[in-house]
Formats: C-alpha cells, sequence, structure tokens
C-alpha cells in the first residue's frame, strides 16, 4: 500500500469507530492520523522502519500498528473486523450531506434503516422528518444529496484514478512481453472526473495471458471480461480498468482510440472517409489494408493532421484546428515561475511559511504567494490584522535571508454575504495581492449569488476570483451563480480568475477557460496547498489550463514577482 492508501484505512476505521460509538478521542486519533500519512512527505516505509514515523505529531500506538499491519501485509485487520460489525449501507450513508455519524446512529436505532435506498424511502414519506435534529428542511436536503450520489457514484476523482492507472501501468511493463504501455482514457484526457481506467498495451502475447498475470501478481483483483482485443480487470471495490491490446505496428491507432473522446473520435472518423481511409476500433487501413502506426505521431500524421495534445481530444475544434496547423502551444508546468494559494500554519495549513518557502525554493519556483484564510474564516483560524502583521513581519525576515526565493504577501478574503470583501479596506491595502472565494452562504439564488460576486469584483483591493463555482466534485454541486456575467465584470475591471488546482475542485471549469481569456481574463493557477503535498496539486491545475486551451500568456503564474506584482497593483 501507499501513503493514500494506508490513509484511506485510517480514515475508514475512524468513521467506522464514530459510527459505533467510540470514545470521541479514539476516533479523533485515527482521523489525525489519516491527515498525517496522507500529508507525509517522506518514505513511510523507510520512516516506520527507522522509528520517524513513531515519533510524527498524530501517529500514536493503535495508529502506528494499523500503519505497520499495512505496509507489512497489505491489509488491515482491525479494518476487516470493523467491517464485519457495521452494516455497509451505514458507512455509504456519511457520504450523503447531512448525515454525520450521530444522524445515522439516529436513524438506523430509532426506524431500522440500513441502507441509503431505505433512507430515501423514509426521507420522501415523513418519517426522518419527524426524528428529533431532523425536521423538513434536513430530510430535503438529504433526498438532494442522495440524488446527487446516483449521479456521481460510478465516477472517481482524477487524482485517485491516475494513481491507480500509473500502478497498473508499472505492472503491466514489468511483465515479459510487453512493448508499449501507456495510460489513456480520459484520466490521459486529464478530465476532472474518471468512469473507469484505461491503457493501451502491445504486447507479443495474447492480453487475456497478461489479464491473469495482473490478478496472480496482485496488481488487479479479478478479470471481469475479455476478448481478444478488450480485456477488463477490477483493481478494487470501485474501479476496474480496460486493457486495450494491439500489435506493436498498431499501437499508435490503439492509443488514440482508447484515449480519445467519442465525440473526438466521430470526427477522426469522418475524416478518414473524406480522405479515402477506413477508421474504427479494429484499427485504420486504406483499400482495405492496415496502415502501420507504431506511434500517434504517425496515426495523426496519416489522417493530414497535427499531433493533437491528449487534452483537447474532446470533439471541439480540434480536428479542424490540427489540420490547418494553427494548434495552440499549450501550457507546461515548467512555464510556471511562481506559485499562489498556499497556507500556513497561521490557518489551517501544516506548514510554516519558511517551511513553504524551501520547498517551494526546491521545486524551481522563484516566487510564493502566501494566502492564509482572513478572519470571517474563524473555522479555519482566519487571520485577525494582528496575526496578520506577525506573518507579514515573518515574511519581510524570509526576503531579507533568501533572494533568491521573493514570498508575497496574499491572502484568501472571504466574500461576505452582502458582496464585501473581509476587512477595511486600510488592511487589505497591506497585501501585495487579495484572493477572494466564498466560503459560506451557498445557498443563495443564482441572482444574489452573482450579485454577490458582481460587487466582490468592483472592489479594486480584489487580484483573484477563487475557486468561482464553489464545487467540490463529487461531493457537492457548484453553487448557482451567471458565470458568463462573472467573467464579463472581471474583464472590466482587470481581476484575474482562479482555477483552483485542488483535484477536489478544478474549479473554474475548463470548459469555460476558453471564453475567459477570449474575454481578456487572465489565469492564475492555485494548488489551494494546505501542506507541502498539496503543492504538487499544481499539475492536475495545469492539466484543466491544458484541457482549456490555455497558453503560457494567458496564466499569470508565468509571469516574474514583479510582473505579478504589478498586475494585483494595477486596479488600485
Amino acid at each position: 500500500m501507499d501513503r493514500h492508501e494506508v490513509a484511506h484505512v485510517l480514515e475508514e476505521i475512524g468513521s467506522l469507530l464514530e459510527l459505533k460509538g467510540e470514545n470521541a478521542f479514539k476516533v479523533r486519533a485515527f482521523q489525525n492520523a489519516a491527515r498525517t500519512v496522507e500529508d507525509f512527505t517522506g518514505d513511510l516505509a523507510a520512516a516506520l522502519a527507522s522509528g520517524e514515523l513513531a515519533a510524527v505529531k498524530g501517529i500514536g500506538p493503535a495508529t502506528l500498528d494499523v500503519v505497520r499491519e499495512c505496509l507489512t501485509a497489505e491489509r488491515s485487520g482491525a479494518l476487516e473486523a470493523l467491517r464485519a460489525d457495521v452494516p455497509p449501507g451505514l458507512v455509504a450513508m456519511l457520504r450523503v450531506s447531512g448525515m454525520g455519524a450521530a444522524k445515522v446512529r439516529a436513524v438506523h436505532e430509532q426506524l431500522g434503516i440500513a441502507s441509503l435506498d431505505e433512507l430515501e424511502v423514509a426521507a420522501r414519506d415523513g418519517r426522518l422528518a419527524r426524528l428529533p435534529r431532523f425536521g423538513d428542511k434536513t430530510a430535503a436536503k438529504i433526498l438532494k444529496s442522495l440524488e446527487f450520489l446516483r449521479r456521481t457514484s460510478a465516477f472517481s476523482l482524477v487524482h485517485h484514478a491516475a494513481r491507480r492507472a500509473d500502478a497498473l501501468r508499472a505492472a503491466l511493463a514489468a511483465l515479459p512481453g510487453i512493448a508499449a504501455v501507456e495510460v489513456a482514457g480520459s484520466v490521459r484526457r486529464r478530465c476532472e472526473v474518471v468512469r473507469d481506467v484505461d491503457l493501451a498495451v502491445a504486447s507479443t502475447i495474447p492480453l487475456q495471458n497478461l489479464a491473469d498475470q495482473l490478478v496472480r501478481g496482485g496488481a488487479a483483483s479479478a478479470k471481469v471480461s475479455a476478448q481478444p482485443d478488450l480485456v477488463t480487470v477490477r483493481l478494487d471495490r470501485d474501479t476496474t480498468a480496460d486493457l486495450h491490446g494491439s500489435a506493436p505496428e498498431w499501437f499508435g491507432h490503439r492509443l488514440a482510440w482508447a484515449t480519445g473522446s467519442l465525440a473526438h473520435l466521430e470526427r477522426l472518423q469522418r475524416l478518414a472517409t473524406e480522405r479515402g481511409l477506413a477508421l474504427d476500433a479494429t484499427g485504420l487501413t486504406r483499400d482495405g489494408a492496415p496502415v502501420d502506426c507504431p506511434d500517434e505521431a504517425s496515426f495523426y500524421d496519416a489522417l493530414g493532421l497535427a499531433w493533437i495534445p491528449p487534452e483537447l481530444r474532446e470533439g471541439t475544434d480540434e480536428v479542424a484546428r490540427a489540420a490547418a496547423g494553427s494548434l495552440p502551444h499549450l501550457i507546461e508546468r515548467s512555464d510556471l515561475r511562481g506559485l499562489l494559494h498556499c497556507h500556513t500554519t497561521y490557518s489551517d495549513g501544516t506548514n510554516s511559511v519558511a517551511e513553504l518557502g524551501e520547498a517551494c525554493r526546491a521545486l524551481g519556483y522563484e516566487w510564493l504567494g502566501i494566502t492564509d484564510h482572513s478572519q470571517a474564516a474563524a473555522y479555519a483560524g482566519g487571520l485577525d490584522p494582528e496575526r496578520v502583521a506577525r506573518q507579514h513581519a515573518e515574511i519581510d525576515d524570509w526576503n531579507r535571508a533568501s533572494p533568491d526565493l521573493v514570498i508575497l504577501k496574499g491572502i484568501e478574503a472571504d466574500i461576505l454575504a452582502d458582496g464585501r470583501l473581509d476587512y477595511t479596506p486600510e488592511v487589505l491595502d497591506r497585501f501585495d495581492f487579495v484572493i477572494g472565494s466564498i466560503h459560506s452562504r451557498f445557498e443563495l439564488d443564482g441572482a444574489t449569488m452573482t450579485a454577490r460576486v458582481l460587487r466582490a469584483l468592483d472592489d479594486p483591493h480584489l487580484t483573484i476570483l477563487g475557486h468561482p463555482t464553489g464545487r467540490l466534485l463529487l461531493t457537492r454541486d457548484p453553487y448557482e451563480i451567471d458565470l458568463h456575467q462573472v467573467i464579463a465584470r472581471a474583464a472590466e475591471r482587470g481581476v484575474a480568475i482562479e482555477i483552483n488546482a485542488d483535484p477536489q475542485r478544478l474549479d473554474l471549469d475548463w470548459r469555460l477557460c476558453r471564453e475567459a481569456r477570449d474575454a481578456g481574463v487572465a489565469i492564475a493557477i492555485g494548488p489551494d496547498a494546505h501542506s507541502l503535498p498539496g503543492l504538487q496539486n499544481v499539475e492536475f491545475g495545469v492539466g484543466i489550463a491544458r484541457k482549456g486551451w490555455l497558453e503560457p500568456q494567458d496564466i499569470l503564474n508565468t509571469r516574474d514577482a514583479e510582473g505579478f506584482t504589478a498586475y494585483a497593483k494595477r486596479t488600485r
């Protein structure tokens, strides 16, 4: 198991203990340990062996035992025992908005409910609303959440799917007879959510034999279905993987076919027909004879096209642009000179100003914009003006001692319910830049929410609108807002819009990136990092920017520190 899987085990143990009504301190110990392991930056197994892990704050004797068993036996006896003791439907109910462990226990004990279907029936027939601490509003909220879960339950967040895909690719690459293997499908296109994992495989032995070896070696749990050129294996309870096989000389076709969206492939098929070729899942042919294409460049070249970056293969105008030779030069991670939207221990981050600075310097950045929460976000340790001054003094000390990486003084200021930015103008004047974000009152109607954000955009202190729809992928829908109005006002006021790179957000949606850019709105990529591993979120933000056809000049992070601060000050 890797650290993500170990953290998931600890988190599930905490949830099951909470459902059983165990001591709150014990529950919290496992929840804290899950966060600690998830944020651990070193080699978890090496830290366990050396004793370093035992000394880490947040890891106690009981949680250390679970980590040890996960790493040595690839299982957790404690988790298996709890799963046997708690009905699985109760765990599923924890995913329902408005249903914490106490309420799940209440509906189970008082109404005998043990599944999501039973919960829905009780919410509709009025039994749920009659329970203490529920009521009609809670029942309605639960029904809405159940509908959302049904729409999203078949999907995984891209970072989880990518991790599984990479592990499967490594397992396949180690097998004999493999000529090439690449991650394909929606993971390769960097979609924000993923239904299943796809890999393209070129081999000299039958695909079914490869699948059997994966199962025997533990990289897959079962073979679900098998055809000569397509085999499906199960990776875990929630994820399957499709293996798309071909001979090495046709691997370029197989990789492209396994990667493209249905709309992209339909456009390629129409183009192939226009050019006297035939294209389908089995291959690319001319007059019935297969066209060799050992890599994707040769496949697209055979169609008379420039190679199309995977992120663009969504069936918009990428095929026409490739035919015309006018595809964009997409943003790369290496184009980023600065990083912004990072939280420290001053609010709800786990690392200090200096630790974030050292990490960003090691990653090759020239500047870092720290943006802790503002005072209205009391739940996240938001900074009052006095603590703002203390943090700014610490940043000044860093900048005097470390000229090779500049730390900028930023803030993630709450956009209050009436559209004002948190803090007075005098306090906002102290910052080099301001990100404005909504963290409360998500239930406002669309007109009211839009007016709220438009007023914030009118504040000359605002540099960047953060996570503009407030969505949490597979957890919470976006709030109601007219982003077309927001984009137009942001362009008028010279305010940038963020692509929040946290894989649970990826907001601004890539489908709106081109509209924002064409309107003249600059885009900022922010990892929303609350720990050192969170700095790597930026990779997912770059993926969304690429899906949105964005180029280096469209992204604020590609400017040097002086260029960025000049942008931030121009509206004041």
